[in-house]
């Protein structure tokens, strides 16, 4: 008994629909994300990006009020009014400034007069350098651009009235074939919101809740840095900064997640041992 042939329309539509399988599946595959979970055993897992990888050689500013009284560090205020406070920082108060002097008066000093991002950016094209980073946060607090949880206490709102970091971007960008990266800082020295958790022992999280991850989403929405070098973490687990739940959406969700890369001070205990890249410590040594 002879077989009949189908129709040659339903042979046409089978070719067509298997195609269109193929096609489909060869397009999942090729396309498909690797989606990291916020943990560290998943984090951990994200190779660095190719360009951090080959860049080798870069830069980074240390700016911000600080730079205004410009003696010993970017720790002036700590050095001053810390806990333990450095004697040669404190006779150099009562040298040049008149008792009732305030740290907060340094921002109105801030004029940033001779800030030029372009030549910035232009000298840092020239030196071969592949990617830059600008402090947009250091322990003191201000923030270098219009933060809209750092009120009076902003670049925009008190001493330049300039958005730096919005400004370097631009140049970096617009100038320069360099990667643009930032530095933030997760802790304020003298923040109350921070010194009362700090005070409950980290049980609650009104700062890093409040303040310190509306930042990092802030700076990477607004100014899609692809280096964030994180610091100020040492005295909070990782679970109070929540940092995890950062990276996470940091490395899946955001405008950098596929060239951003990020190091290792995300909380006490996981310098050196999670992260992107591992600092390990300030000027480490890998042998």
């Amino acid at each position: 008994m002879t077989r009949e042939k189908p129709p040659l329309s339903l042979s046409l539509a089978a070719c067509i629909f298997l195609t269109v399988v193929v096609v489909t599946l060869q397009y999942d595959t090729t396309h498909a994300q690797v989606i990291y979970n916020d943990t560290w055993s998943s984090l951990d897992k994200r190779p660095l990006p190719d360009w951090y990888d080959k860049g080798k050689f870069g830069i980074f500013i240390h700016w911000g009020v600080f730079s205004v009284p410009s003696f010993g560090s970017e720790w002036f205020w700590w050095s001053w009014q810390g806990s333990e406070p450095d004697n040669a920082t404190v006779q150099f108060m009562k040298d040049n400034y008149r008792p009732d002097f305030t740290y907060p008066d340094f921002a109105k000093e801030l004029s940033a007069t001779f800030y030029d991002p372009n030549w910035w950016a232009d000298l840092f094209q020239a030196s071969g350098a592949k990617y830059v980073v600008l402090t947009s946060k250091h322990h003191e607090g201000y923030t270098m651009w219009p933060s809209t949880t750092s009120f009076s206490w902003n670049s925009m709102d008190v001493g330049p009235h300039r958005d730096l970091v919005g400004d370097f971007a631009e140049a970096i960008r617009n100038r320069t074939d360099l990667h643009f990266g930032l530095y933030h800082s997760l802790y304020e020295w003298f923040n109350p919101l921070y010194l009362r958790d700090k005070a409950n022992n980290f049980t609650t999280r009104t700062f890093a809740e409040a303040k310190t991850i509306p930042e990092l989403i802030e700076i990477v929405l607004r100014y899609r840095p692809e280096v964030i070098w994180s610091d100020g973490d040492w005295e909070a687990p990782d679970f109070y900064w929540g940092s995890t739940e950062f990276l996470a959406w940091l490395y899946n969700e955001s405008p950098v997640k596929d060239t951003v890369v990020t190091n290792d001070r995300w909380g006490y205990g996981i310098m050196c041992r999670h992260g992107g890249y591992l600092t390990c410590s300030d000027r480490y040594n890998p042998g």
